[in-house]
């Protein structure tokens, strides 16, 4: 996003940044990075990308409302299923459209396998979208994502899943079958997805 011409992006994230954080991010691990807060980190890592870039130290809450005041659009990166119904409903009650993303990996067989996904909730059919469960409110338990830092190009996968999606909304990429829910399946390199349209 750091790359496209959008008037302001404005980022939330209350975590401390450590060691294992360096694995799924961008650039250079400083030591003088770790114990700051992310949002510090990658401020001065983006500062030199553009302007109007904003990182925030805070996590987005039901109370959010005064810090999304003017978003229009939202991407949702979040490993906690409780917090993600706190901000869905937020957005909604907003009516700000957003796209969640999210991975379910498994090792089961010793190699790691399953699924990234990408669900665009439009003001429209945000609700019914939520209705149907297609992103957990629940933490997995033994989440292997959690347990495993080796997988960035799981994360950034699935991070261009949700820009690709959102530059088709915008009209920038051809979208001649619109569709609200995709998934990726690691083991056979597939993708599936169920259309809908904007």
């Amino acid at each position: 996003m750091a790359k496209t011409p959008v008037r302001e992006i404005r980022a939330f994230d209350g975590d401390w940044y450590h060691v294992h954080n360096a694995f799924r991010s961008p650039g250079e691990l400083k030591e003088i990075e770790l114990g700051k807060k992310k949002a510090e980190v990658y401020q001065n890592r983006y500062d030199n990308f553009r302007t109007n870039i904003n990182f925030i130290p805070a996590y987005v809450t039901s109370d959010s409302v005064e810090e999304l005041n003017g978003i229009s659009f939202a991407f949702i990166a979040i490993d906690d299923g409780e917090s993600r119904k706190e901000i869905f409903d937020l957005l909604v009650r907003l009516k700000i459209p957003f796209i969640d993303v999210g991975m379910g990996l498994d090792k089961d067989t010793g190699l790691i396998s399953g699924t990234l996904r990408t669900t665009y909730y439009s003001e429209e059919n945000a609700r019914d979208l939520i209705d149907k469960n297609l992103a957990p409110f629940s933490n997995i338990p033994d989440d292997v994502y959690k347990s495993n830092i080796q997988i960035s190009e799981l994360n950034a996968l699935n991070a261009c899943f949700a820009i690709i999606r959102y530059k088709q909304l915008r009209g920038f990429y051809c979208d001649d079958n619109p569709y609200l829910h995709s998934l990726y399946n690691i083991d056979g390199t597939n993708l599936v997805s169920e259309n809908g349209g904007n």
